[in-house]
């Protein structure tokens, strides 16, 4: 049932991770039955995204295909990384024909970033040659999780202050019904807790004081504990939905949609005013149609298991006098 994103035909996906501080990126390339990408869209609902191309996956507007996704840390810096994908693509002859002569093409590259600055330098983050080296790591074996490339840096928990947070990550995970599969890659940055989605118990998330009790940050906050207050998007939970079934770009957008009803069972709260969260969708047309209601219900799952995949994934990082423990850390505590 966990699988990954590139367990969906036409998918891969590769990491860059700066050795430099906790940051990096991820890029999912996309090949779709023709070579020529695969159908995009998009469904924005944090309300401080830092995003690059989504108004051109608009079902109104004119281009279908998108030749990969970016996700990085490094919050709008990290946009930067994308114009390495770009030039990737280009040299091994991935994009949108724009002329009559051959190599005129323009390489089509949404992203999304989240913000990771409060970790080590902030003048460190992902740029182009980071994009770039993304690229010539993708393959189709399932990605490594964790706090590598976009997940590098990403943190959970911070409603309460960092003080109190967790380490967040990258994660995957895939549903298959038939032959038709539908995968999520999702990096968790959540100012919420990731909550075990059979249980509804917070798996990592804001602690009690300084130790590694988990407080439950819904439950806290309606209680009447005041939030400490955080820079708006200084947070945000960013993933690529893909499906090997044909979509059109309209049905691309209710699948992205779609998979927030997965960070909505996975993080509490979600889509808050200090959050951007953006899921991509792609769909590679390379398996047989399915009932597309059924498709929806197999994204939500797959987001949900990749947020708590990429937190069990975590490691424990100490920075600049702050500890922030991962999910495996409060399994082993006492």
């Amino acid at each position: 049932m966990n699988g990954s994103i590139t367990d969906v035909r036409g998918i891969e996906v590769g990491h860059w991770t700066s050795a430099q501080r906790p940051t990096g990126c991820s890029v999912v390339l996309a090949r779709g039955a023709a070579g020529g990408g695969a159908v995009g869209g998009v469904d924005v609902r944090g309300a401080a995204p830092g995003t690059r191309e989504t108004d051109l996956l608009d079902p109104a507007n004119l281009v279908d295909a998108v030749h990969a996704v970016l996700l990085s840390g490094g919050s709008a810096w990290g946009l930067d990384a994308a114009a390495g994908v770009m030039r990737w693509l280009e040299e091994h002859g991935t994009g949108l024909a724009v002329g009559d002569a051959p190599g005129q093409i323009v390489p089509i590259v949404p992203a999304a970033v989240l913000f990771d600055l409060h970790l080590g330098d902030a003048r460190v983050r992902p740029g182009a040659d980071a994009g770039y080296a993304a690229c010539q790591a993708a393959s189709s074996a399932p990605p490594a999780q964790g706090n590598i490339g976009a997940g590098a840096g990403a943190t959970v928990g911070k409603l309460f202050g960092m003080q109190h947070a967790m380490m967040g990550g990258i994660g995957s995970a895939s549903v298959t019904v038939g032959r038709t599969t539908v995968g999520a890659l999702v990096a968790v940055n959540a100012l919420g807790d990731v909550v075990d989605v059979e249980t509804g118990l917070p798996i990592a998330g804001a602690r009690n004081g300084e130790g590694p009790g988990l407080r439950n940050s819904t439950r806290a906050a309606l209680a009447g504990e005041p939030p400490i207050a955080i820079l708006a998007g200084s947070n945000t939970t960013i993933g690529v939905l893909a499906t090997d079934a044909p979509l059109a770009k309209a049905r691309a957008q209710r699948l992205a949609g779609a998979g927030h009803d997965g960070l909505a069972r996975a993080i509490h709260p979600v889509h808050t005013m200090s959050d951007g969260d953006t899921l991509f969708a792609l769909a590679t047309g390379q398996a047989p149609a399915l009932d597309f209601n059924v498709l929806c219900m197999m994204a939500g799952d797959a987001v949900a298991r990749a947020c708590t995949n990429a937190v069990r994934a975590a490691r424990s990082l100490r920075l600049d006098g702050l500890w922030l423990p991962a999910a495996g850390d409060l399994m082993r505590a006492p």
